[in-house]
């Protein structure tokens, strides 16, 4: 799993109901025990907020963000279109990502599903600098991804990018999962192809199969990050794992921003970090001109419509189009796929639409 577990302060049978060890139930959301920082802030401390009883309360997206202003616009309404709730952490932005959250939230009229806090301390990278983190410190990953869900209140919690861009299927999955996941203690896995921006017009989608990652889980004691070398992991303790088509959304990437800035070094491993890899190699190629990588194709918009926009309302369409070949490079969407009055006119996703639980053996094949 490439887990430092050793390193973990958490405990290997975290507080739950049955052990006698958890706080007070009030309306069925558990007040969990505190965990401390290592630095003595008791204002970042961390209480927990699970859900011990039966809920239908749904979904709470979780973003972790640090100058996604660019981006919002693209990410922010689907998801709260999508989802109960979302909260959104910000982690020392500097171009009005938080005040532009407010503002998206306020246009889209959902202003009361939005709720934005702020992490006001440097976190560091992944990579050797997280290694060399406390898990504890309110520097470390693990404990800003811990402090960052400890706020959802709802039955699910599910972890989203300030750049992962939801499509109009993907919102209508989404909708549907509170209801599905219903009495079922499950995890849910997304893949999530990168889409490198040019410009308004023009982007490189990558169409080579990402693996899967866990995005969405309980919201109980059995679901905390732990430290893993690089980076932190959720612990998938579930009996049933729900792999969401992969036509639910995309990820962006900006080719005129650093968008490894978040990495302390670009050595990639290719057994275990081989996405992130991929993504380095694609960045780097279509910075220097070179070919199009094997696998991606240029994508660009008709008209005054921006390419993201374009994208969202064709993604489905050229993931599960045979006919575009990612070896010839350019892709001319036929007419039917344009969007009319916002919405995709291309036939309903069928069979693939309707994801199927699978046992996994609560382990992260991701």
């Amino acid at each position: 799993m490439n887990c430092e577990a050793t390193k973990s302060y958490l405990t290997e049978d975290p507080p739950s109901v049955a052990n006698g060890r958890a706080g007070q139930q009030v309306k069925g959301v558990m007040r969990g025990e505190e965990w401390e920082n290592r630095e003595g802030i008791e204002e970042y401390n961390i209480h927990w907020n699970w859900v011990t009883e039966p809920s239908t309360s749904g979904f709470t997206a979780v973003l972790r963000v640090k100058n996604e202003a660019r981006s919002l616009p693209f990410v922010l309404p689907g998801v709260l279109r999508s989802t109960e709730r979302v909260i959104l952490v910000d982690n020392l932005s500097t171009d009005g990502t938080p005040q532009l959250a407010r503002k998206i939230a306020t246009e889209e009229g959902l202003e009361e599903k939005l709720e934005v806090l702020s992490y006001p301390f440097e976190v560091s990278r992944c990579g050797p600098e997280h290694l060399a983190t406390y898990p504890d410190s309110v520097h470390s990953l693990t404990y800003f991804y811990n402090w960052s869900f400890s706020h959802v209140r709802t039955r699910y919690a599910l972890k989203w990018d300030g750049d992962m861009v939801l499509t109009p299927q993907g919102e209508r999955i989404l909708q549907d999962l509170a209801w599905q996941l219903e009495g079922i203690d499950g995890t849910v896995k997304i893949r999530r192809s990168s889409v490198y921006v040019e410009s308004e017009r023009v982007a490189y989608l990558d169409l080579s199969r990402a693996p899967g990652e866990l995005w969405g889980w309980r919201n109980t004691s059995d679901h905390t990050f732990i430290k893993c070398f690089d980076w932190e992991i959720v612990k998938p303790w579930s009996d049933h794992l729900l792999q969401l088509p992969d036509w639910v959304c995309f990820e962006l990437k900006w080719l005129d921003a650093e968008e490894f800035s978040h990495w302390s070094h670009p050595n990639f491993k290719p057994t275990i970090n081989a996405r992130k890899q991929r993504e380095w190699e694609v960045f780097h190629s279509l910075h220097e001109d070179a070919a199009l990588p094997e696998g991606v194709v240029r994508v660009e918009s008709p008209g005054n419509v921006h390419v993201i926009g374009h994208l969202r309302n064709s993604y489905v369409t050229l993931r599960r189009d045979k006919s575009f070949a990612p070896a010839t490079g350019a892709i001319d969407l036929p007419a039917e796929t344009i969007p009319v009055d916002g919405e995709s006119s291309e036939p309903e996703p069928q069979e693939e639409a309707l994801p199927q639980f699978k046992s996994n053996g609560g382990t992260n094949n991701g």
